[in-house]
């Protein structure tokens, strides 16, 4: 049990007009966010990537327990053991896990089982969720919302990363057993997302998607 002590909120008021300005700059910033396939060999410098996963951690959490794990591979030959035990799980769920509507909602996206990006990024960054906790005698220590405080984080380091000028994809092989396996990570950590970090390609490309408008992803005041 661990009794925090309170002390006073570090905020600043901002004017409104000062709101609008920084809103509509972030707003723009992350509009020209895309998920990325094609990746630079540039290497990044590990402090971009300490900083990103520093910013991660400022998510709230369910009861302050922080349940994220962030492993950070660099190991060209540890990221060749992830792209071939990747794909072999990517090709199994293409050829026969994923059902034909999944399949037809993937094929305008040009994506399939081959994950080259895997190699050539200079750094792959594994989210795990932490189950539950376990103190020094080895109990177990429950933790609250772990998938929605996880969620939060990855969200702010995709954030972070970009603003930054680098790249990343959430890439969820499943199911994502073996990276608990290659890294050794406890039973009570299980893999989340897997993201390729590093600088987008010269010829990079993505598909040409519209997002939903304001008026199709919010509601003001909703009656029944």
């Amino acid at each position: 049990m661990v009794d925090y002590p309170f002390v006073p909120l570090d905020s600043e008021q901002v004017e409104p007009e000062e709101s609008r300005r920084r809103a509509r700059s972030f707003y723009e910033l992350m509009e020209r966010r895309r998920s990325v396939r094609h990746f630079s060999d540039q290497p990044v410098p590990r402090e971009l990537i300490e900083t990103a996963i520093r910013t991660a951690s400022t998510a709230p959490s369910g009861a302050h327990r922080q349940p994220w794990r962030f492993v950070v591979i660099g190991d060209p030959d540890i990221k060749h053991q992830i792209r071939v035990a990747a794909e072999a799980e990517e090709r199994k769920s293409y050829e026969e896990r994923m059902p034909d509507e999944w399949l037809q909602a993937l094929a305008p996206l040009g994506v399939d089982w081959h994950k080259p990006f895997l190699e050539v990024v200079p750094w792959i960054v594994v989210v795990f969720q932490e189950l539950f906790g376990v103190d020094d005698d080895g109990n177990k220590r429950k933790n609250y919302y772990v998938g929605e405080s996880v969620g939060i984080a990855c969200g702010l380091f995709i954030a972070s990363l970009h603003q930054m000028g680098l790249a990343t994809l959430t890439h969820t092989p499943s199911p994502m057993g073996f990276l608990r396996d290659i890294f050794g990570r406890p039973k009570n950590e299980k893999p989340y997302i897997l993201f390729p970090v590093g600088y987008p390609a010269e010829d990079a490309e993505v598909p040409d998607l519209r997002r939903k408008s304001l008026d199709e992803v919010a509601l003001w005041d909703p009656r029944p």
